[in-house]
């Protein structure tokens, strides 16, 4: 007979973080998401209503001197929505940790992979790691690797766009289901040597992990298992049959003289895949949306494409795609707000871009606003390293667009995503002209 206990399996779900992967803060209650109250007091971005919306949802809280919104839901968030709140969380890595980047019911447990490392580096990791880990991915993402997707990035628009068939003025296409979505899971899936027939997988990862926010945990763990498996088996197939592609990449790179962990060439491909997939599929679609309203700036392009160089960052400003998270890494007083450890912080980089203080007629798309430091691709030390590749991809793809259907308008209703990633799903045009 002992006194000692023998050493147990990591909890996968526990109600302390204490030998857990997961825990819960508060117990899981479905009722607990429902339709938002209270925007201030009861901010949930997975709420159908949020996203369609948000910019007005931004600009009421601004009006009515809300600078850092709260949310009891997720076991407590908090969403700053003005410029200045949401770069003093951005540049704050002392107070604010980037381990989790996706708002979700779950908080990691002392036995996931910890920071400054996290699960999906170098965006889940903290300095020191962050720098380190974040250097060894930007020599595929350089101008100079990046430039020759522009011709490919043509043709899979092209060849997307005949596929619609012989569109006539009066018909009506799918701009996000059979355009905007398949241009960068192509191109990404592409670099990292995935299957081309793998697409609509990838896409049911990204919605399993970006919109699924508040959906039973078990359920979530459950895609999680999925996607692990499947990255398994593409590591594997790279292993066994070498290429020159970015997961090759990622399996022979070193870092201080060693080769990376599998968590971490895992982890780096979950981050390519969902981020290069959801944040560019989003701002093709909202670019597109609102060129379906707005026919001035539709003929601008048409007829002035030296306009497309300011049009670009507009775009990206008006419309940004992408919210992420932080977790508050200690108790602290922000802006007058009593954050305590483990709470949940959204940084809503598109609410940042609508600041007036921080942009002149913040709330109008000028096409040709040449004053433009926009947060599309964050702030601070995360500022999304496949920017080069985005403007790329989004840039050939309105171009293609607008040359193929020079004028175009809405034509039914738009379902937007839900979750931290902001864009149209389904986006039906009516073709006016075809060229």
């Amino acid at each position: 007979m002992t006194d000692t206990i023998e050493p147990t399996e990591p909890l996968e779900i526990s109600d302390t973080p204490e030998n857990a992967l997961s825990w819960e803060r508060t117990p899981y209650n479905a009722d607990d998401y429902g339709p938002v109250t209270d925007w201030a007091t009861d901010l949930d971005h997975a709420d159908p209503g949020y996203n369609p919306n948000a910019p007005e949802v931004w600009k009421e809280l601004r009006d009515s001197g809300c600078p850092v919104a709260h949310s009891d839901r997720y076991g407590g968030m908090w969403a700053p929505i003005t410029h200045e709140a949401v770069h003093d969380v951005a540049y704050d890595t002392e107070n604010f940790t980037s381990r989790s980047v996706v708002v979700t019911h779950l908080r990691p447990g002392d036995a996931a992979i910890p920071a400054p490392i996290g699960v999906v580096p170098p965006i889940s990791s903290d300095p020191p790691f962050h720098g380190m880990a974040r250097r060894l991915l930007l020599p595929p993402f350089a101008p100079k690797q990046i430039e020759p997707w522009e011709a490919e990035v043509q043709i899979l628009c092209r060849r997307l766009l005949d596929e619609m068939g012989d569109v006539a003025p009066g018909d009506t296409v799918d701009a996000a289901v059979q355009y905007a979505q398949h241009i960068p899971v192509n191109v990404i899936g592409r670099m990292l040597g995935f299957p081309e027939e793998d697409e609509a997988l990838f896409r049911e990862f990204v919605h399993n992990t970006l919109e699924t926010i508040n959906a039973e945990p078990g359920t979530r763990r459950e895609n999680f298992l999925k996607l692990d498996e499947y990255l398994d088996k593409q590591v594997q197939d790279h292993i066994d049959n070498p290429r020159e592609d970015l997961t090759d990449y990622l399996l022979n790179v070193e870092l201080g003289g060693e080769k990376l962990s599998p968590e971490h060439v895992r982890g780096s491909i979950v981050l390519l895949l969902i981020a290069g997939i959801d944040t560019t599929w989003s701002a093709i679609g909202s670019s597109l949306w609102h060129l379906a309203q707005t026919p001035s700036d539709l003929d601008r392009l048409g007829s002035e494409p030296e306009v497309m160089t300011f049009a670009l960052e507009e775009f990206l400003r008006a419309y940004a795609p992408v919210t992420m998270a932080r977790m508050v890494a200690k108790d602290v007083d922000f802006h007058g707000c009593p954050m305590k450890k483990d709470d949940w912080v959204l940084l809503p980089f598109p609410a940042a871009n609508r600041d007036p203080r921080a942009f002149e007629d913040a709330d109008e798309f000028i096409i040709d606003r040449e004053s433009n430091r926009h947060a599309a691709f964050g702030l601070g030390i995360h500022r999304c390293l496949g920017s080069n590749l985005a403007r790329l991809e989004l840039k050939v793809a309105i171009e293609e667009f607008i040359t193929r259907f020079p004028k175009f308008e809405l034509a039914g209703d738009v379902t937007w995503s839900a979750g931290q990633i902001r864009g149209p799903r389904v986006l039906p045009v009516r073709i006016l002209e075809t060229t």
